[in-house]
């Protein structure tokens, strides 16, 4: 992002980011005084100053030095925290355990994640049949010195005999997809570039994939993505032999994806045009010259093809059912949609997801936000619950369709993830792997409450802390959101929040409206303009917390990331005396320009468009960056990545020069730009721990915590 640049434009540059003082801290800090430009833009006749669009072209050079001048703000405050140093040191400890994922199966190997500790990136490993001896498939460490390259997708072929995988670098969207020879564990010469929101669905000697054309160069973090293509590829051939197999001349802002049964004999297409709905159709590949069979052709719902027997293809689907459901599509039949028979209907609680087992399928749903598995037989009769430990959030239902084990990870808010094997003749439950924390996982305990939001609508929330808990409205409280694109969070443990409850904090996660916590009717009662549901529900949670006396505003935390932190951003602005610590994190805080960068177009269906004047006049009423005033607002640590694709940085940096610019009072208002690091995924433990220790010294010392 930084270039060269002549002495004397250097110092122009610097006079112009760094000249002035404002003595706002006890610290006496000295923000950047970030350049202003007399940029308007004209919204349906309402004009919009914009002073600090310069800060969008994150390749500039004068962009590059304001990121050091903040910086280095930032980095020598938080070397005042006396005990910042103490604080890593703590969660370097506690991070360094042994953990493993669940294996998944295909032909005669098990394939399974192992992170020893504090490895940057986790390995991949592989071993023949259950015993075994294990050994490293692929070791993304070996890759970049930093640790900033990381595995993404990967997908065994039938035989058994090729692995495809994808590498992102420096937390870019952007990946390669590479091939390996399993046995052998020979890199082979395939390299596909410029990949992006792709599956590997292999079929016979070759896989399908999605991509974009190349982009100008020095634009791959900002541009628009437009036009993404399907295109088949055969081991052995270069990029540029690719058959391309489907592409939208007249639709440039979609995306596909391809996917294939396990037979090997139906070509899967899905389309969208934002984060939620799908079209989807079909091809028949064992039949010369098929034609796609289009079998939804519009984006009104989701679709996941689960399994098919012969020309019957199982979809969940939220179609006819909020809360998702299980439905037989006849291809060779009647395959519209009032011709599909249902399987496992909609329920009271939310279809999560389906699993093939020893001939059964297994369900999974979310109740209250937790976890419930139950197996049916393929005609849709439900046949029994498997029983879990307790309230836990589930990941997979690993197995083959024809094996009688299977493995998932159970979840807890105090504890690392355990794996679980299950046998799905016996019913019985064993535990393949639980790691060793040095954390008294048996000292926390979790609660679920549910508090009335703004409207009366019931709002579940998790509180985790420490046994006996006195409610005396003095304990350091962290409050967590998100709130959108149908996703939400269930149990889960996780390392550097257990810095926090070891510390006497209490930890809590409401299940805000625009997530999927209920299904499809939840998610939608937080989009567009109805968005200032799911800021009325995370501001409910934080006065509930105040009023059962958890904590108080002066102990309260705050914090999301991506639209969690365009939710933090809200929140802080609509009501600054809410807490004494925000922190937003990879935030979309532009709500007129979110979507001119990237993907940012798909998030339309969430968010609605400034280009539309009904969805601007609610937009701009909570926008984070327009609603900014002269007032005293929290101690704030706003923090991004310089490699940032999905939310552009651009977001955080607009947003903290105008906090900055407009902050009353004595709490510090930081940003913290992470370099080589992009949104989140993929990011090394090095830099996860020095980011979260920055994050927690900056919590603990502005709520008046002791370490």
């Amino acid at each position: 992002m930084l270039k060269k640049i002549a002495p004397f434009l250097l110092l122009a540059i610097f006079i112009s980011v760094a000249g002035t003082i404002i003595k706002n801290d006890p610290l006496k800090m000295k923000y950047p005084v970030t350049r202003k430009t007399d940029t308007v833009d004209t919204y349906f006749g309402t004009k919009v100053p914009d002073p600090y669009r310069w800060l969008e072209d994150d390749r500039s050079a004068e962009t590059g030095e304001w990121v050091k001048a903040e910086n280095k703000v930032t980095f020598d405050y938080l070397a005042t925290i006396p005990f910042r140093e103490k604080l890593k040191e703590r969660l370097t400890k506690i991070w360094n355990f042994a953990k493993v994922t669940a294996p998944f199966k295909k032909g005669k190997n098990y394939f399974f994640y192992k992170n020893d500790g504090i490895q940057n990136q986790s390995v991949l490993y592989v071993q023949e049949g259950l015993n075994g001896n294990p050994r490293v498939l692929l070791d993304p460490n070996t890759l970049a010195a930093d640790g900033t390259a990381s595995l993404g997708g990967l997908s065994i072929s039938k035989n058994g005999k090729y692995l495809g995988y994808s590498i992102n670098r420096a937390g870019s969207d952007w990946s390669e997809i590479f091939a390996m020879e399993i046995e052998s564990g020979k890199k082979l010469s395939d390299e596909i570039k410029w990949v992006k929101f792709s599956d590997i669905a292999w079929k016979g000697d070759g896989f399908y994939y999605s991509a974009y054309d190349a982009p100008k160069g020095g634009s791959e973090l900002s541009n628009k993505n437009e036009y993404h293509k399907v295109f088949y590829h055969k081991i052995g051939d270069v990029q540029s032999k690719d058959a391309l197999i489907y592409e939208d001349k007249k639709n440039p802002l979609r995306n596909f994806s391809a996917g294939i049964t396990e037979d090997e004999k139906i070509l899967l297409l899905y389309g969208s045009e934002s984060t939620s709905g799908t079209s989807l159709s079909v091809k028949e590949l064992d039949k010369p010259n098929s034609e796609f069979i289009s079998l939804v052709d519009n984006f009104d719902n989701n679709y996941t093809v689960i399994h098919n027997e012969g020309n019957k293809l199982y979809v969940v689907t939220d179609n006819g059912a909020p809360k998702y459901q299980l439905l037989e599509i006849d291809i060779h039949g009647k395959p519209e949609y009032e011709n599909w028979k249902k399987v496992i209907p909609e329920s009271s609680d939310l279809l999560e997801s389906v699993s093939v087992a020893n001939g059964k399928f297994v369900a999974k749903y979310l109740k209250d936000v937790t976890s419930r598995l139950y197996v049916f037989d393929m005609n849709g009769k439900k046949e029994n619950e498997i029983k879990l430990p307790g309230v836990c959030k589930i990941d997979g239902f690993d197995s083959d369709k024809d094996d009688s084990l299977a493995f998932f990870t159970y979840k807890t808010f105090t504890a690392p993830d355990v794996v679980y094997k299950y046998n799905m003749v016996t019913s019985k439950m064993t535990i393949w792997f639980k790691p060793e924390v040095d954390f008294k996982s048996e000292d926390y305990e979790t609660k679920q409450v549910f508090y009335a939001s703004k409207d009366g609508t019931k709002i579940p929330m998790f509180i985790t802390y420490k046994k006996g808990l006195i409610l005396d409205g003095t304990n350091p409280c962290f409050l967590f959101g998100y709130g959108g694109f149908n996703s939400y969070y269930s149990p889960e443990f996780r390392i550097d929040r257990a810095l926090f409850l070891e510390n006497g904090g209490v930890y809590a996660i409401p299940g805000l409206r625009g997530g999927g916590d209920y299904g499809e009717d939840w998610h939608k009662a937080g989009t567009k303009c109805q968005k200032q549901n799911v800021f009325d529900d995370f501001i409910a949670a934080a006065e509930y917390l105040i009023k059962e006396k958890y904590t108080s505003s002066s102990k309260l935390a705050i914090h999301g990331r991506s639209n969690g932190g365009l939710l933090v951003g809200a929140v802080m602005t609509q009501r600054p005396d809410l807490a004494k610590v925000a922190i937003p994190t990879v935030g979309v805080m532009d709500m007129l320009r979110f979507h001119k960068f990237t993907i940012g177009w798909a998030w339309t269906s969430d968010y609605g468009s400034s280009d539309n004047k009904d969805e601007f006049n609610c937009i701009i009423k909570y926008s984070p960056l327009h609603n900014i005033k002269e007032v005293e607002y929290p101690a704030t640590l706003v923090t991004t990545g310089d490699h940032d694709d999905r939310v552009v940085p651009a977001h955080s940096f607009k947003f903290i020069a105008t906090l900055q610019e407009k902050q009353k009072g004595s709490n510090p208002v930081l940003v913290r730009i992470d370099t080589n690091a992009g949104h989140g995924a993929g990011k090394p433990t090095s830099k996860q721990i020095e980011e979260y220790a920055d994050i927690w010294s900056f919590v603990f010392y502005n709520l008046g915590m002791k370490y």
